[in-house]
């Protein structure tokens, strides 16, 4: 009975808390910092945003282009990683040298909730990890009440000109869209950002066109026909947060929609 007593007593112990993280993600960097665990930070990946407390981590490559040897020598206890931020041969690489690993790939908004949590308990900081999500979900949920609509609007949200690139319906960002009373025209592409024509949106002929950049906007004009160009509904994205998948989205998501709410 003791032994099996201790026994339980193990098991409902938490987890080690890590001390050394490296994020292979911008976004996941930003969860880290919104968890106030911004001292378990010993590495991460190049890239946007510029956040000022990140300016001093060490960088360990960019997206894909992994510095092996720099990652080790920084002796991280747990590498956070998207699915998509690693090849094949540096996941085997890791996992051969013993080195935890833990691959997140949320698709919608309440994945994106349970990941602050699920990140909070890896750094042992499950309360506020907890509270993040109860915040997230929150939000979401009052800003889908207050933002419905009887008929969805539909949006075209390009992510590149040449070639033209979208959302797939699988994507974070197409979940956002209807939070906002708005429908992705190519959600059901299952690719995270397939390409597409010209053609393809003509077809779709949505009602508004969003940018990932300004610039994007003028190669529209050669097609009157679309109701998003007749309308001068072809606009930048309010918050260009919205593509990183950390707390501050939900900012950026109740500037989508009030920007969406302007759309006739």
């Amino acid at each position: 009975m003791r032994l099996w007593l201790l026994w339980v007593l193990l098991l409902s112990q938490p987890l080690a808390a890590a001390e050394r993280v490296i994020s292979l993600a911008p976004a996941l960097s930003e969860i880290i910092l919104e968890l106030d665990a911004g001292e378990r930070l010993v590495g991460r990946v190049a890239g946007p945003p510029a956040i000022a407390a990140l300016a001093t981590v060490p960088t360990v490559g960019r997206y894909q282009q992994l510095e092996m040897e720099t990652l080790l020598s920084l002796q991280p206890d747990l590498v956070l990683a998207w699915s998509d931020s690693l090849s094949n041969a540096q996941r085997s690489q890791l996992q051969q040298l013993g080195i935890p690993l833990f691959e997140v790939a949320p698709r919608n908004l309440v994945q994106l909730g349970q990941l602050f949590a699920e990140v909070g308990a890896q750094l042992g900081v499950p309360l506020r990890g907890r509270q993040l999500q109860q915040q997230f979900d929150s939000g979401v949920a009052e800003l889908r009440q207050r933002y419905a609509r009887s008929e969805p609007l539909t949006v075209f949200y390009q992510v590149w000109q040449q070639p033209l690139y979208t959302l797939g319906g699988q994507q974070i960002v197409s979940d956002a869209l209807q939070v906002c009373g708005a429908r992705n025209v190519f959600a059901e592409l299952t690719l995270p950002a397939p390409q597409v024509s010209v053609e393809a949106v003509l077809a779709k002929d949505p009602q508004v066109i969003l940018l990932s950049e300004q610039q994007q906007a003028d190669a529209w004009q050669r097609w009157p026909q679309l109701q998003a160009v007749q309308r001068q509904q072809v606009w930048p994205v309010a918050d260009a947060g919205l593509e990183r998948p950390s707390f501050q989205m939900l900012g950026a998501l109740e500037k989508l929609c009030l920007q969406l709410q302007q759309a006739r």
